[in-house]
Formats: structure tokens, C-alpha cells, sequence
């Protein structure tokens, strides 16, 4: 055992997993905790049998290309959710829509299997094993220690895995529609990003990015909501006029 690149491979894995559980957790409570986790397991069975199939060919695999497309289709989902979630909250406000802590409460009744929820889990657990799967290959080819590496990148998965099974629930307490808007920020800040390294932009800071861009996207949307509101409000104000308006007064009625 090799403590060093045990070590290394931990924290390397923990970067890539958080993001991973972020986006499984964030879409099992906005969308569908079946679909997220289905999805999720699924990503993980494909890696597997890739990383099986290929064994240390892994680390030749194109990354910038992946990168690309996962990112730019997280951003188009990112931005339809933000869009979704601006809207609905202009109108409903922050706290309408409840979600419920069950397991299943995203899935009954009559919707059937959430099949964006499935891909998005998918994509981003796909994504995210595929980087894991090239850290581990390479510090363990590296320091001739493939064991070790393994060792630490498993570790990082099931204690991070843990912290977000332990915490969904917390997260769950958050109303639908206020979750819908930050889950949107987040998918389109992942999005972002992705699609940025991916085209060969070199983001300053690295993966601490994700934060700026996380930042600009809420800020960005709550601006836009309390623009949506002021156009709610003006447009509400220039109905009730014209009804007021053409309403009679009672004195004329009683003549």
C-alpha cells in the first residue's frame, strides 16, 4: 500500500464526486429520486464495463470531446429549468410546491418514469466516472500502485456518497419551485464549465470556477425574477384598469 498515492487519488476522486453526488442529488429532488438514482446507477454499470473492457486504455480515452457534449447538454437543460424555475416563482412565489422526503414522492401518480431526470443523472455520473476511472489509471500506473489508488478513489466515493444519502433529506425540505431555480443554476453552471474545457478554455482557479460561475448564474437569475415581477405587477396594474374602468357607478345604476 502506497499511503502517498492513496492519499492523492482521495482528494483528486473527492472533486469529481462531489460534483457527481451534487447533480444526483439535486436532480433525485427537483425531478425524480428513481429516475436520479436509476440513472446514476446506470452511469456507474457502463463505466464499470468500460473500465473492464479497456483496463489502463482508459487513460487514452478523449476526454475534451466528452466534456463538450455533456456540457453543452447540461446547459441546455440547466437553462430550461432556471427559465422554468424564474417563471414559477414570479408567480407562485418561494414557497409553493413542497417537496415530500419519500423515496417515491417525485413518482406517483400518473407522470410515469422521468426519463430527463434518467439522462441527466446518467450523463453526469458518466461524465464524472470516466474522470475518476483516468485519476486512478494514472496515479496507479504512475507510482506502480493501482491498488492503492483504487483504495483512495473508492474511499472518496462511499464517503461522499454517504454525506449525500445523510443530507438529501434536509435538501428535500426545500420547496419545489425554489428548488427547480437553484438546481437550473447549478446543472447550467456544471454545463458551463464542461462545455468550456471541453472547447479549451482554461478556467482561472481551476474547479474552484464552478463557484464563480455558480454565483453569477444565482445572481443572475434572482435579478431576473424581480424583472419578471415587475412585468407581472405592471401587467396585472394595466388589466384592472380597463375593468374598473367599465365598471358603472352605483349612484348611475340607481337612476
Amino acid at each position: 500500500m502506497n499511503p502517498s498515492v492513496l492519499l492523492a487519488a482521495f482528494f483528486a476522486t473527492a472533486i469529481e464526486v462531489i460534483e457527481m453526488v451534487a447533480i444526483v442529488v439535486g436532480v433525485g429532488v427537483a425531478r425524480s429520486w428513481r429516475a436520479s438514482l436509476v440513472g446514476a446507477s446506470a452511469g456507474l454499470v457502463v463505466l464499470a464495463v468500460l473500465v473492464a473492457a479497456l483496463g489502463t486504455a482508459v487513460r487514452n480515452v478523449p476526454l475534451t470531446p466528452v466534456r463538450l457534449i455533456v456540457g453543452a447538454l447540461l446547459l441546455v437543460f440547466g437553462l430550461q429549468w432556471l427559465r422554468k424555475g424564474v417563471l414559477r416563482v414570479a408567480h407562485d412565489g418561494w414557497g409553493v410546491g413542497h417537496t415530500a422526503p419519500d423515496f417515491d414522492s417525485a413518482d406517483s401518480g400518473e407522470r410515469g418514469f422521468d426519463w430527463t431526470g434518467f439522462v441527466l443523472s446518467f450523463k453526469g455520473v458518466s461524465l464524472e466516472g470516466l474522470e475518476v476511472a483516468v485519476i486512478v489509471v494514472a496515479f496507479g500506473a504512475a507510482a506502480a500502485a493501482v491498488g492503492s489508488a483504487v483504495v483512495g478513489a473508492a474511499a472518496a466515493v462511499i464517503v461522499l456518497g454517504a454525506i449525500g444519502g445523510l443530507t438529501y433529506r434536509l435538501i428535500a425540505r426545500i420547496p419545489r419551485r425554489a428548488l427547480q431555480l437553484f438546481v437550473g443554476a447549478m446543472l447550467t453552471t456544471f454545463g458551463t464549465f464542461w462545455a468550456g474545457e471541453g472547447l479549451g478554455v482554461a478556467w482561472p482557479g481551476g474547479q474552484l470556477a464552478l463557484l464563480a460561475l455558480g454565483a453569477v448564474y444565482v445572481v443572475a437569475a434572482l435579478g431576473l425574477l424581480t424583472v419578471v415581477r415587475h412585468w407581472r405587477s405592471d401587467a396585472e396594474q394595466r388589466t384592472a384598469r380597463p375593468r374598473s374602468a367599465a365598471a358603472p357607478s352605483p349612484s348611475r345604476t340607481h337612476r
